[in-house]
């Protein structure tokens, strides 16, 4: 299995001077116990638990002290108390004794790594399940990257090249090819490990529909009741046709179910991070307050996924711009995507800007909240710059001095004049550097 950026926050994480317990969160099949299994090869032993297994869940089904417990794990998996030792629960909804004693680790048993993953956790926190706050600490686990995807196809220089910004313009047409293969396959894990094995699209059909088809049965665990069922299966089957598109929850997907019933089922797979329901903002600066009196973004967990799930495959096969595909959709899907994967922190996700005045109307795609600079407007278009009147318009307000545009051009830096007199400095960026932005910014901001 291909290496994971993940591993260094992880490690990071080890070697933290106050470590907790650790929950790793994430939607299904994104890689959550090959990740760990991985990282696990560093430690001297390595005890692993899945609660799905009765034998392993009846280890769990009894009150007991954290030290006892563990006496016990090391007992069942014929291991000495001695050197780095990391324990793996997955699965870990399934016993509500085995979350609550997370924190007892914590206090009584530092020196044990412990984390801990679950493929329903998502629905179940806050409900059936309360974590002991300030006694565990949360890591999120997203789809692959493009930088990970290069690297599982044996294109390690040309990642660190990406990494460091630093794409010569000679290859440029050769990472945009393999940057529209990504935008295929999509970032799950399994996808992404076959089709490095046989570069093989169609048979990629055999990884997606059984990942639909587990999501859409996942529907019985965490419905609570029959009208909820079915809402939750019509957006998981119809609702990827809607990806980076503003919604509506009111009759969804041209279906008879209210704004209540559709909220609901959309924020369950919200949770389940399947999905992410991206509110609007108007203000230009941070911090963002999101408009939930808006119509969202409806962004899903993958753009392989909704490739497949809606159909439109057909539409990049070819394309030399991706953007020209799907009215665009797919390249703002995409390069959200990117944005997003940058982070292993669970509270992030992403903005847009809007202004609805009458006789007013603009929209930006993404607004990057960087942590240590600031608001950076994004849009993902192509063409000449005076097409981008909404990024304009933002500017004019915006105490900002830079912006990007991701397209699928060379890197080009332009300095735009407003009709105010106030200028602007737009970074046009091909699409592979959207993972990057953080990097990016770095260096922007260190040659001011």
């Amino acid at each position: 299995m291909f290496q994971r950026n993940a591993i260094k926050w992880l490690r990071n994480w080890r070697t933290k001077e106050n470590r907790k317990p650790l929950i790793v969160r994430g939607a299904r099949q994104v890689g959550k116990t090959s990740l760990i299994k991985t990282f696990a090869k560093e430690f001297n032993s390595f005890l692993s638990f899945n609660l799905e297994n009765p034998d392993d869940l009846q280890l769990f089904s009894r009150e007991m002290s954290a030290k006892e417990l563990f006496d016990l794990l090391l007992s069942v998996r014929h291991k000495k108390k001695e050197g780095d030792i990391l324990l793996f629960i997955d699965e870990i909804q399934n016993s509500p004794f085995a979350v609550k004693v997370l924190r007892f680790f914590y206090e009584e048993l530092p020196d044990v790594y412990v984390i801990a993953a679950g493929s329903l956790l998502e629905t179940m926190i806050n409900t059936e399940i309360s974590f002991p706050v300030g006694r565990v600490e949360f890591m999120a686990l997203r789809p692959c990257t493009f930088t990970e995807f290069l690297g599982a196809i044996d294109e390690k220089p040309l990642r660190d090249m990406i990494e460091n910004f630093d794409v010569p313009d000679v290859l440029h047409n050769r990472v945009m090819t393999l940057f529209n293969q990504y935008a295929l396959v999509g970032g799950m894990p399994e996808a992404v490990a076959q089709y490095a094995k046989k570069h093989d699209l169609v048979a990629l059909d055999n990884v997606y529909q059984p990942l639909l088809t587990s999501y859409s049965d996942d529907v019985e665990k965490y419905k609570k009741n029959e009208t909820m069922r079915n809402v939750l299966r019509f957006i998981i089957n119809k609702g990827w046709q809607y990806a980076a598109s503003r919604i509506t929850f009111e009759r969804f997907g041209n279906s008879n179910y209210k704004s209540r019933e559709v909220g609901e089922a959309m924020r369950t797979l919200q949770k389940a991070m399947l999905l992410e329901l991206t509110y609007p903002t108007t203000e230009t600066t941070v911090p963002f307050s999101d408009d939930m009196r808006k119509k969202p973004k409806l962004m899903w967990l993958d753009t392989g996924l909704v490739n497949y799930a809606a159909g439109v495959q057909s539409e990049l096969f070819g394309k030399t711009d991706i953007v020209d595909a799907w009215k665009g959709k797919i390249a703002e899907h995409i390069v959200g995507q990117e944005l997003l994967g940058q982070s292993n922190l669970f509270l992030d996700y992403r903005h847009f800007w809007v202004r609805e005045e009458k006789n007013s109307q603009a929209e930006i795609d993404f607004l990057y909240k960087s942590r240590l600079y600031g608001a950076m407007p994004i849009e993902v278009k192509s063409g000449h710059n005076a097409h981008l009147k909404s990024l304009n318009l933002f500017m004019e307000q915006a105490s900002c001095q830079y912006a990007m545009r991701f397209w699928a051009q060379p890197k080009t830096v332009d300095t735009i004049t407003l009709p105010s007199g106030k200028q602007f400095t737009l970074y046009n960026l091909p699409y592979y550097y959207a993972g990057q932005v953080e990097n990016i910014m770095d260096k922007i901001f260190a040659n001011r």
